[in-house]
């Protein structure tokens, strides 16, 4: 009998040391995963001299019900929810965090801060969004959508920007 308890404490200690790895690169791999679109993000805002964006996971969850909607059609298609968003969409496989987020930022280029507006013909207000000063929460979420149709990732704001006159910062 002791010798079957003995056999069976290693077999714990091995479970649990697994479960303990498991959980640990389960938790590595999503702080990987909001960091890359954490971080980029948060460089534009020091740039303007904005604060930094705190990853909230209530407006995770809420952009990963919202990616799920997409998953069929990957269709570039705003909620129309209560908070601020910035979609994106790749075709094909392979696109990361980081790369969303390079598409929004880079529309800096195309803002005008002394008109406050978008160059004519231009998109800028994913990045007038990332830069906002009263936002300071966001939460993300990717999904790859079915049929090869691609990859469809969005960003949810909180509070939202893109006020109609108003400047981002």
């Amino acid at each position: 009998m002791n010798l079957r308890c003995f056999s069976f404490i290693p077999f714990l200690l091995i479970l649990t040391f697994t479960s303990h790895v498991s959980a640990n690169y389960k938790h590595s791999n999503y702080r990987s995963f909001t960091n890359q679109f954490l971080i980029p993000q948060n460089i534009a805002r020091v740039a303007v001299g904005q604060q930094p964006l705190v990853w909230d996971d209530k407006l995770m969850h809420y952009a990963q019900w919202y990616a799920n909607q997409r998953r069929d059609d990957c269709v570039l298609e705003h909620s129309n929810g209560p908070y601020g968003e910035n979609i994106f969409w790749g075709s094909g496989f392979g696109w990361n965090p980081a790369q969303a987020v390079s598409a929004w930022v880079d529309e800096k280029q195309y803002y005008n801060y002394g008109q406050n507006s978008c160059v004519d013909g231009e998109m800028c207000g994913h990045y007038t969004q990332i830069v906002w000063g009263s936002t300071t929460k966001v939460g993300c979420a990717s999904v790859v959508c079915s049929d090869n149709k691609g990859t469809f990732m969005t960003c949810n704001y909180d509070p939202p920007g893109n006020y109609y006159g108003e400047r981002p910062y």
